[in-house]
């Protein structure tokens, strides 16, 4: 392993062993959360010269066991008194808290707390000293400010370091205020005094910390940077947004200015998996993450991942459930000025403008969102294209994208976005589409052009890039001139308009290439004729926001950094700091955080497509009649049975079927039935009541009709939540009340059914009924029955009496029916929500 020494806002690999290049003191704290250190590092410059000695640390800098060994042995071990204040519990520290335990038990004085405002017994019960003297420790931590940190120290070392200094008990410090860089005490006015009358006013929601620590620099920065867009800033430092009085407050303030747009810089979720529609704050308005990286700029900007898995989870993963939108890092950490006395590097937020540029613009375009009226707004409709073949416009997994563009587009009519006259179906939008040039090179110079972008315009767009950019797609691409959308001294762009509206076919990521191999490639600079489709809508259309319909394009694959992008990332280059709005099918998160990550992407959720039973068809419906009469002729004609027996194995070879079921070639049909006949049965049982997509979604739509109800069964036959009570599959509590003693959920299909044949059974199917696999179908037909008389409030009168069934029905008609009919209405009223600028729920 290699030794290193630690930097500041830096991480060392765990096969390297960190060094904090610490000598030994009498008394070391250890604080996880650097604006705490910052501060205890201001504070022993004011200690009295014989004041014992003392080391500072963030034990996060020490993670693996070598590193923390050595620490131990270097500094640790030494100590008297050592002070810990752990964020996120001993899990994150665990090892280094069992080597403290070692070092209590020879006699140091070890005290441990939580590094946020939530107790946590498990850490803070390992303390040697008494529970009293340790909470008033935590409390001088937990409330911050210069004097509560000097009476830290004053109270540590009288306590236990044979010092009488004199200190007052923690003062407990506001849990929320305005800030301004020219105020010690700021208030609303102060703030109202700088702004411009009439513009939008935007909170800056920040840790108290930060203020504690005066390491506020990077939001002064920020808050430049949001009047050079005309917003108006209003920064708010608070302790915790989980805080009920810190929420109060905050909100008070964004109703008093009508705020149009909130900036929050802190970390973590308000809301939780368990309820992610929770609106976080009672103001509609966008909640833009805006990030204040654990890393340093140098490690950030030579990362190909970007931001680490602090940042991700923090600022990324946990935000993204309370509908934030996901922008990019705005401050890095860095080295503020060393404590000699302490030994220590002291950390501060170090301010990245040009990113700050981007967020602040991104603020304003979300902003001019509410503020425009409909008819002036500029929206563009993105219909991807892979492959790049004219029969693959407008794919998308699980949804009918014309049919969803349309309804899209009519709804926006509605709304009285600037629209012409409308097709009048999904696959006329495609029709015209077509009528113009697409991706497809070989009828590429036979078709004409509605919109186009002159050379000079691309070439001055092209010209802000990057250096580094521009080289590697001339490189790899040549000039424009050699591009297929070049015709005429022109860019073409192909889409079509209605009226100010635009409906556009996404660009190929190259020519020539494999589409299924670039698709994803994370190396394949896009080409001239990609750029000048972006550039196009940005600066030519002057589009206010972009929707990319369905799962999915290829924006979000571009390369760059996989989180926390730069200005030298592609999906930056090419779309800038638009409001980027996504409809994207629900069953995908993984792929749909591609795109909230890295083209701050606000996801609009749709429905996956209606389920339905696959059922059996054609040979496969043969084979399971074949067996049907084979199981009757059994009893009756076994002459006749011998015969099926043929005739099944014969199909069975003829579909492949036997290679699905790992027959011998040598099987004999008459000898070996009893092996391969309940096997093919299980099979065709299976195969029949697997669940299946049952055509596309249309965005906008709830399903109707024979389609919602199978997607209701589909949705209540398995258990869902705790699978107890209203929860239950809706199968198993039918089979409990019918008394049919098997769980038909987890049972052998072709086993024959010697179990009761009650009558509400027998009515819904004229197949035969001989084996487990039949009764679970049963089942399945008379939940549907049962569903359809529910939703449609008819009568019941052959309803099984049981306490369970009872209260699936009743979530059925309460909760699951009514949500289910409530997507698709929803669906299209987030996405008009969000074109309106106002909160999108995760």
């Amino acid at each position: 392993m290699h030794l290193l020494r630690t930097q500041p806002g830096g991480f060392v690999p765990d096969d390297s062993i960190a060094d904090l290049g610490q000598t030994p003191a009498e008394l070391v704290i250890l604080c996880s959360g650097d604006s705490s250190l910052a501060l205890l590092a201001e504070a022993a410059q004011q200690l009295p010269d014989d004041y014992p000695s003392l080391r500072l640390a963030n034990p996060m800098q020490v993670q693996n066991h070598a590193s923390v060994d050595l620490y131990v042995d270097e500094v640790l071990r030494h100590a008297r008194v050592i002070l810990i204040s752990l964020h996120g519990g001993i899990g994150y520290w665990r090892y280094g808290v069992e080597r403290l335990m070692e070092l209590a038990a020879r006699g140091v004085q070890v005290i441990l707390v939580p590094g946020d405002d939530r107790p946590d017994p498990e850490l803070s019960d390992l303390s040697t000293v008494p529970a009293e003297e340790r909470d008033r420790l935590w409390q001088f931590l937990r409330q911050g400010g210069l004097q509560n940190a000097l009476d830290l120290y004053r109270c540590m070392a009288s306590s236990w370091l044979e010092r009488d200094y004199p200190w007052a008990e923690p003062q407990p410090l506001p849990r929320t205020a305005i800030y301004h860089p020219r105020k010690a005490t700021a208030t609303l006015p102060d703030w109202q005094a700088d702004w411009i009358p009439g513009h939008p006013v935007v909170a800056l929601l920040f840790y108290r910390s930060h203020l504690q620590a005066a390491n506020t620099g990077f939001i002064d920065v920020f808050c430049e940077r949001l009047q050079a867009q005309g917003l108006n800033p209003l920064p708010i430092a608070l302790a915790s947004l989980k805080e009920p009085g810190c929420l109060t407050m905050v909100e008070d303030w964004l109703d008093e200015v009508e705020a149009g747009l909130i900036l929050n810089t802190t970390g973590f979720a308000q809301s939780s998996p368990e309820a992610p529609h929770l609106r976080p704050f009672r103001r509609n308005v966008p909640v833009i993450q805006a990030i204040c990286a654990q890393d340093n700029q140098p490690a950030w900007q030579a990362s190909e991942q970007g931001l680490g898995a602090r940042d991700l989870a923090m600022h990324i993963a946990l935000p993204e459930l309370d509908g934030r939108i996901i922008s990019r890092p705005i401050s890095f950490k860095d080295l503020a000025w060393r404590s000699e006395r302490s030994q220590s590097d002291v950390v501060c937020y170090r301010a990245h403008p040009e990113r700050m540029d981007f967020v602040a613009q991104l603020a304003r375009r979300w902003i001019e969102l509410a503020l425009l009226p409909n008819a002036s707004k500029r929206v563009a409709l993105i219909l991807a294209n892979y492959p790049t073949r004219d029969g693959r416009i407008g794919n998308g997994v699980g949804l009918d994208t014309p049919a969803a563009a349309l309804n899209i587009l009519r709804a926006m009519q509605d709304e009285g976005y600037p629209l012409a006259p409308l097709p009048e179906s999904g696959t006329a939008l495609i029709q015209q589409l077509l009528g113009g040039v697409t991706n497809d090179l070989d009828s590429i110079d036979l078709r004409p052009c509605q919109q186009s972008m002159a050379l000079d315009e691309y070439l001055d767009a092209f010209d802000d890039l990057p250096q580094a950019s521009r080289d590697a797609v001339n490189a790899r691409w040549g000039a424009p001139q050699n591009d297929p959308m070049f015709r005429s001294g022109r860019m073409m762009i192909a889409g079509i308009r209605f009226s100010l509206t635009f409906v556009g076919i996404q660009p190929a990521r190259g020519y020539q290439v494999d589409p299924s191999a670039v698709y994803h490639d994370p190396d394949l600079v896009p080409p001239h004729g990609y750029l000048a489709f972006y550039f196009w809508l940005r600066k030519a259309y002057g589009a206010h926001a972009v929707l990319h319909v369905g799962k999915h394009g290829n924006l979000e694959w571009l390369p760059g950094k996989g989180v926390g992008l730069s200005q030298d990332c592609w999906p930056d280059a090419v779309l800038g700091a638009m409001p980027n709005i996504y409809p994207f099918i629900v069953n995908d998160p993984g792929e749909g955080a591609q795109a909230k990550r890295r083209t701050q992407a606000v996801i609009i959720d749709h429905l996956m497509p209606p389920l339905t039973r696959a059922e059996t068809y054609g040979p496969l419906r043969n084979l399971e009649r074949l067996a049907d009469e084979y199981y009757e002729a059994q009893l009756l004609d076994p002459r006749r049975a011998q015969e099926l027996q043929r005739d099944i194995l014969k199909l069975v070879r003829e579909t492949r079927i036997d290679r699905e079921l790992a027959l011998d070639d040598a099987i004999d049909s008459d000898a070996d039935a009893a092996i391969w006949l309940p096997r093919l049965d299980t099979y065709l049982c299976d195969l029949k009541e697997s669940q299946i997509r049952d055509g596309l979604h249309v965005f906008g739509q709830s399903p109707q009709g024979r389609l919602r109800i199978d997607t209701l069964l589909a949705l209540l036959r398995i258990p869902r939540g705790d699978g107890r009570g209203a929860q239950s599959s809706v199968l198993r509590v039918l089979a409990k009340a019918l008394a049919l003693d098997f769980d038909p959920l987890d049972c052998e299909l072709a086993e024959p059914w010697n179990g009761p044949r009650p009558s509400v059974l027998l009515v819904v199917s004229d197949d035969p009924w001989r084996t487990t696999g039949d009764t679970r179908e049963r089942l399945e037909l008379y939940a549907a029955i049962l569903i359809e008389r529910i939703v449609n409030e008819e009568a019941i009168d052959d309803l099984p009496d049981h306490p369970e069934l009872t209260l699936v029905l009743e979530s059925l008609r309460n909760v699951v029916a009514p949500r289910l009919d409530a997507c698709g209405p929803e669906e299209m009223r987030g996405l008009l929500d969000a074109l309106s600028g106002r909160f999108v729920p995760a």
